[in-house]
This record gives structure tokens, C-alpha cells and sequence, in this order.
């Protein structure tokens, strides 16, 4: 079992860090629910665009604990930031690890569709792969709370 490490912890207002996050399946699910805790404080959000931010972020967060680190057989980290400016959300997600290219002939069927997933979901998503490790951003536009009209107060 790998201990949780984070030695930057900060979700204030406009910004959420995570650093030095252990990469494994139970830490990547746990920065996502603080995550998703900082970003519903932020204001109404639409639930939809809510849940494809999340989703995007967890993408990222699940590609970086199960991929990032196999082919160097260690245990690696994982560093988060989220900023909000205004109405647009830009979400940082690096690891130190290795890129491992997707083949046709290992890709299974039934994976490799988290990345075309945050693609889908964000304004804008770069994916910037180096010797030095990975890092994915994705940006939000529209990021605003939303504004409940008559209707929607009657119906919640």
C-alpha cells in the first residue's frame, strides 16, 4: 500500500494544487473528489458542465496513476493545479513519468478512450510529452455560475 504525499495543498478561491501525490488509483480518486469538492465551492456551475469537467480531470488523473510509471517500474507522483480567471478554467495534470504509444495491435477494444474523452468534453486540451514526463492541460470556457430562472426555482 503507497501512502498518500502531499507536500503542496492548497484550494483557495480561484486556485486548487496537489503536489507530490503518490500516482496510484487511490490517490488519483481522492484528488479527484477534492477536486470536484473545490470546483462545486466555486459557484453554481451547470451539472452538466460539472460532470465533464470532473470527468475530463479524472481521465487524466486515472491515464497518469495506471500509465505513466509502468514501463519505468517505480512509483511515481502526480501534480495538479487548477486555476479559475474569470469565466475560463485551465487545468494543469503532470507526471514525471514515461509516454507509452497505443498500437493497434495492443490497444484493446474495450480501452483507450480517455484521451479522445477529454478532448470531447474541454475547450482546448494539449497533451505535452517529453523525456521529463508528461504534462496534459485542459481548458474550460464558460466556466460561470449559473443563473436560476423561474422555472428552475419552482421545479428544485
Amino acid at each position: 500500500m503507497t501512502t498518500p504525499s502531499y507536500s503542496s495543498h492548497t484550494a483557495d478561491g480561484d486556485r486548487f494544487t496537489r503536489n507530490d501525490v503518490v500516482a496510484d488509483a487511490h490517490n488519483a480518486a481522492k484528488v479527484r473528489d477534492e477536486f470536484a469538492t473545490w470546483l462545486r465551492a466555486c459557484g453554481d456551475i451547470d451539472r452538466v458542465r460539472f460532470s465533464d469537467i470532473v470527468l475530463a480531470v479524472n481521465e487524466a488523473l486515472a491515464n497518469t496513476a495506471e500509465f505513466a510509471y509502468l514501463l519505468k517500474g517505480e512509483i511515481g507522483t502526480i501534480d495538479v493545479e487548477a486555476v479559475r480567471n474569470g469565466n475560463t478554467l485551465t487545468i494543469t495534470i503532470a507526471d514525471q513519468g514515461q509516454w507509452r504509444e497505443s498500437t493497434p495491435a495492443t490497444q484493446s477494444r474495450t480501452r483507450g478512450r480517455g484521451i479522445p474523452l477529454m478532448r470531447a468534453l474541454a475547450d482546448d486540451v494539449t497533451i505535452d510529452s517529453s523525456a521529463l514526463g508528461t504534462t496534459v492541460f485542459l481548458r474550460f470556457d464558460q466556466v460561470h455560475a449559473v443563473q436560476q430562472s423561474d422555472d428552475d426555482a419552482r421545479v428544485g
